[in-house]
């Protein structure tokens, strides 16, 4: 449970957040100059990258470890396998909201403040590295069991498989999984304004929701859009371009 002094923070906090917004009347002139436009997309943008790396940085490697600990894998360890497991399913199974309430102490420790744009990269992180960590699984999975007899028949180390067979031969499948992560990632910032936060989805609900400003709404709901189709875009011209079967 949250104490009295932090949860009168996180109230506060976001108390503020909403009066300074009201009081701002030059709002939509700032917004239609890409002044607070901008301000929102670099949040948001600040926040997807972040947060993606991160969990990337802690997904990978849980995702090598669940391929190789496999029971099928190069190097089999039930134990690991069923810990790691357990661990991803948990943590998938609890929505991004529910689990952004929860790590509010813990976000506190870790980051000094529980409210704020920056401070979301965290719970964001929490929440996504364990689908990271299944994308990454599921794409090691698809390389030809050939290819890793192969290198086993050679002498390969564990290290030598992962490193030069199975990351090389599912690099294309790897790279649509970080875009397809990515945008959900960026979509999870859209419940930023719940712990103050900024960003484009923020800005929808708080002026669009709360204040019925609905050219807000809109205008930040198309540059969402927009951010998604160039992730997406990016991800597939990217796969393709490392798919060695297209050359």
């Amino acid at each position: 449970l949250l104490s009295t002094d932090l949860a009168e923070e996180f109230s506060a906090a976001y108390v503020r957040k909403i009066v300074e917004a009201v009081q701002d009347e030059n709002f939509l002139v700032i917004y239609h100059n890409c002044g607070n436009s901008t301000i929102s997309t670099i949040d948001t943008i600040v926040m997807t990258l972040v947060a993606t790396l991160a969990a990337y940085v802690i997904g990978l490697p849980v995702g090598v470890l669940l391929t190789t600990s496999a029971p099928n894998g190069i190097r089999p360890n039930r134990t690991l396998h069923s810990v790691l497991g357990a661990i991803v399913n948990i943590v998938r199974s609890v929505p991004f909201i529910i689990l952004l309430v929860m790590l509010l102490n813990v976000t506190l420790a870790v980051t000094g403040r529980m409210t704020g744009t920056m401070t979301i990269s965290f719970p964001l992180t929490v929440s996504a590295f364990p689908s990271v960590a299944r994308m990454v699984e599921g794409s090691l999975l698809e390389v030809d069991g050939g290819v890793i007899e192969a290198a086993k028949a050679m002498g390969s180390s564990t290290w030598q498989i992962v490193k030069k067979v199975l990351v090389p031969e599912a690099m294309p499948s790897l790279i649509n999984g970080f875009s397809i992560c990515m945008t959900t990632i960026l979509g999870y910032t859209t419940m930023a304004s719940v712990a103050a936060g900024g960003g484009l989805g923020a800005t929808a609900v708080t002026y669009g929701l709360s204040y019925r400003q609905y050219d807000i709404m809109y205008a930040a709901s198309i540059m969402l859009v927009v951010l998604v189709q160039v992730i997406t875009v990016t991800g597939t011209f990217l796969s393709r371009k490392h798919d060695h079967r297209i050359r």
